[in-house]
């Protein structure tokens, strides 16, 4: 098969395992699990699949102390906060929602890379960054009506937490297989995020069945298999196609939500949507010339 083909289908079945990982949470939250609870087993399993993936690979896990140290502030602190806020706003938003939002983050970024990298905002990015402005607003609506507001800053949160990780990990982790860094950043994310179970508590396996079989799916579905066929579709097609193809995650946990949960939104809100999805594409497709993006953690 075309290698193009190939790629797609590798970045396609990405998106829908990224796109039903907030699905798999809401069921965790209903049979009792925890939001610490879940993203400390979320990250110490996977952390245990990849390290696994690295033997079997025979890949050599040294890294340097600078490098140690970028992993720490990726995964031990950037991305426990974006998985954080994100896990959270499901709590207080609808998942396509969250989703949603969450995908404003190639905004985010086009900004960040102004600034830090005094990268060019073309009148393209602009006119996107527009789109996707009145997208927003078309799906929040102006008065926020039957929307709680905590759940819209989380995931705007998680939204710009996964950005500074882009913009800081494009320069810290060249060089570094990306196995090798997925595994430690979920290692250190691990790290980080039994400190926040901790904090609330302590990790609490006293939740029913259903909850292990979310959180195997979150596992297994929604990172390492997520994560790797992304990796795989990024060396077939390159990151600009694989960022634009992604776009279809918010909308498998749509489609998802609207199937499982009942979740619907007005045409003025789906044509809201429509609108934050296009404009991320332009976004990103208007970086065809740039460098790789750090390695892909699951958006969320």
């Amino acid at each position: 098969m075309n290698p193009l083909y190939v790629g797609v289908l590798y970045i396609f079945g990405s998106a829908a395992g990224f796109g039903v990982m907030s699905i798999f949470a809401v069921y965790a939250y209903e049979a009792g699990v925890s939001v610490s609870t879940l993203l400390f087993l979320r990250f110490l399993l996977a952390s245990a699949l990849f390290f696994g993936l690295l033997l079997w690979r025979k890949e050599s896990l040294r890294l340097d102390k600078r490098q140690v140290l970028a992993m720490f502030c990726l995964g031990g602190i950037l991305y426990t906060l974006q998985s954080l806020s994100f896990f959270s706003a499901v709590q207080y938003i609808p998942t396509s929602m969250a989703a949603l939002l969450l995908y404003t983050f190639p905004v985010f970024v086009a900004i960040l890379s102004y600034f830090v990298e005094k990268e060019r905002l073309t009148k393209k990015t602009v006119i996107a960054m527009l789109i996707t402005l009145v997208g927003l607003g078309l799906v929040l609506g102006l008065s926020f009506g039957g929307i709680h507001p905590v759940g819209v800053l989380l995931a705007l949160a998680a939204a710009l937490f996964y950005s500074v990780y882009i913009v800081v990990g494009n320069r810290v982790v060249k060089g570094v297989s990306s196995y090798v860094t997925s595994a430690y950043i979920a290692l250190f994310a691990t790290i980080s995020t039994f400190f926040i179970a901790l904090k609330d508590g302590g990790v609490d396996l006293t939740f029913a069945v259903q909850g292990w079989w979310a959180l195997l799916g979150i596992v297994v579905f929604s990172t390492v298999v997520a994560i790797s066929f992304f990796f795989r579709g990024l060396q077939l097609i390159g990151s600009t196609k694989a960022s634009v193809l992604s776009t279809l995650e918010p909308v498998v946990t749509f489609g998802f939500s609207a199937l499982l949960f009942g979740e619907a939104f007005s045409l003025l809100q789906l044509l809201g949507g429509c609108a934050v999805l296009v404009g991320a594409a332009l976004i990103v497709s208007g970086k065809g010339g740039e460098p790789e993006l750090a390695p892909r953690q699951a958006s969320s």
